[in-house]
């Protein structure tokens, strides 16, 4: 699972909750959704009419959920990890289809992304109870199980396998986004004029403020979460981060992040945040995990060449490096 948001939103401080252009109102609700919190924003002609979409979006959202949750036992992901070794899962063709993205995510990324993450053995800790390093034989079991290329699917038969039993899939590095763009969509075809949905620091918006200003957000720096780098414009456009302000541990003077690479089972170094902005926050939020694990210039180098996807990555010396699209001048 990813941190909490390491972007410093101007939601806070821009929204205004009234009247304005046109009589149109903004509306605000935060509630814990999907284990994680959301703030789901829109712009609507009354707070009812406002409310009354939000709970749209709190639907749609939920229903999700109860599909791609490892944690709930009815849910298909569940279904698909409890028969791990034993049988070929039946699912929906939005599950389906939302495996078979991921794992071209993770053919793109070279296994940087891949949801078989959850195979892995809870080796690391992140509580303050590790003193010492695993040992080499400890983190080759932990990843054993690990591979996106082992999931078997059969598309005729809409039915997921994970051919090794302790094999399990996850979607906490994909999942929030996909709900954000679904609760998007539902509430565009619904003819709400404009609003946010923040699955916890994976950002969608559309259409403009009630004032009819742009959505901003803002680049923070992860020493001091008060001060920001840049503001930048999010226009019909999405984004999410991945950090380590919260969840790490040193061991040997070395900082780990809680992200943990699944092709070495070691966690990742030399990175304190990364910010992915493109169309889709499903795209953000596994790109932005993806970016972290791969490094800033590896990382870099694959955003640049993917058309309408940009990147901010802050590094452990609080530096920033940015993909060739990004155009501000960082206040470091």
């Amino acid at each position: 699972m990813k941190p909490q948001i390491a972007l410093v939103f101007s939601l806070f401080c821009l929204l205004s909750f009234g009247q304005s252009r046109e009589d149109y109102v903004t509306v605000k609700r935060t509630l814990k959704l999907m284990g994680t919190r959301f703030e789901i924003t829109v712009v609507a002609e009354t707070e009812e009419i406002g409310y009354i979409n939000i709970d749209l979006a709190v639907s749609e959202i939920t229903r999700i959920e109860k599909i791609i949750s490892s944690w709930d036992k009815e849910s298909e992901t569940s279904q698909i990890n409890t028969n791990a070794g034993i049988k070929p899962v039946k699912v929906s063709p939005e599950l389906f289809q939302l495996i078979e993205r991921a794992i071209r995510i993770s053919v793109f990324t070279d296994g940087a992304f891949d949801i078989t993450y959850a195979s892995m053995d809870n080796i690391w800790k992140f509580d303050g109870s590790m003193d010492k390093m695993p040992t080499d034989a400890e983190i080759k079991n932990s990843v054993a199980k690990i591979g996106f290329q082992k999931i078997v699917l059969n598309a005729e038969e809409q039915t997921v396998y994970l051919p090794e039993p302790g094999m399990r899939i996850g979607f906490g590095a994909i999942g929030k986004g996909y709900a954000a763009d679904r609760a998007k969509s539902l509430l565009i075809s619904k003819g709400v004029p404009g609003g946010i949905i923040n699955a916890s620091g994976d950002l969608t918006t559309w259409g403009t403020k009630a004032t009819g200003e742009k959505w901003l957000v803002g680049i923070a720096n992860p020493l001091s979460k008060d001060k920001v780098f840049s503001w930048l414009p999010v226009v019909e456009s999405s984004v999410a981060t991945s950090g380590n302000y919260e969840k790490f541990i040193i061991l040997n003077k070395k900082k780990y992040s809680h992200i943990i690479d699944p092709r070495t089972g070691f966690p990742t170094t030399g990175i304190s945040s990364v910010s992915i902005f493109a169309n889709q926050a499903e795209l953000c939020d596994a790109l932005a995990t993806a970016v972290f694990i791969m490094g800033k210039d590896v990382g870099l180098h694959m955003i640049n060449q993917i058309d309408g996807v940009e990147a901010v990555i802050v590094d452990s010396e609080n530096k920033i490096h940015k993909s060739t699209g990004i155009m501000f001048e960082s206040n470091q």
